[in-house]
């Protein structure tokens, strides 16, 4: 699993016109889902995300969790995090788990992050072609990858 981890000022979703979900300040999560992963690598993943110090205490040091916070979480399933770019210029999604193996694991790591931050995280679609708005605050992008756990 890959994930972009945003902290945000504020996100929404729009879906066909219609805004479908929106956090105020927070965590916005890309998430891709790769054809060999499982749900240790979201369980691993949600454990990580949930316990990232990322948000500024009182001295203004990144010390503090997006629970500590009381903060928001979005998670957004994102296939293209896996595009492959060796070749030419069309980026290739082999990588990527068709939608009948990543939506459960996409499912499940939402079951898995809103437990262990105690924040019932908000959606997209899955599958939905989505326009997300952020304010990236700080800004603050981490990547994350299961199968390069630095």
């Amino acid at each position: 699993m890959r994930a972009v981890i945003q902290r945000v000022k504020n996100a929404t979703v729009i879906i066909d016109e219609e805004t479908k979900t929106s956090i105020r300040g927070g965590l916005l999560i890309l998430l891709g889902v790769e054809r060999e992963d499982k749900r240790e690598d979201a369980d691993w993943l949600a454990n990580k995300i949930a316990g990232l110090r990322i948000f500024d205490d009182a001295r203004g040091v990144m010390n503090l969790n997006v629970s500590q916070t009381n903060g928001d979480l979005m998670v957004i399933s994102q296939f293209t995090l896996h595009a492959k770019t060796r070749k030419g210029n069309r980026p290739s999604y082999i990588q990527a788990a068709p939608p009948d193996q990543s939506e459960p694991l996409y499912s499940y790591f939402i079951e898995k992050i809103s437990g262990e931050s105690g924040i019932k995280a908000k959606t997209g679609t899955f599958g939905a072609e989505m326009d997300v708005n952020l304010v990236n605050s700080g800004p603050v992008t981490i990547i994350i990858d299961t199968k390069n756990k630095e």
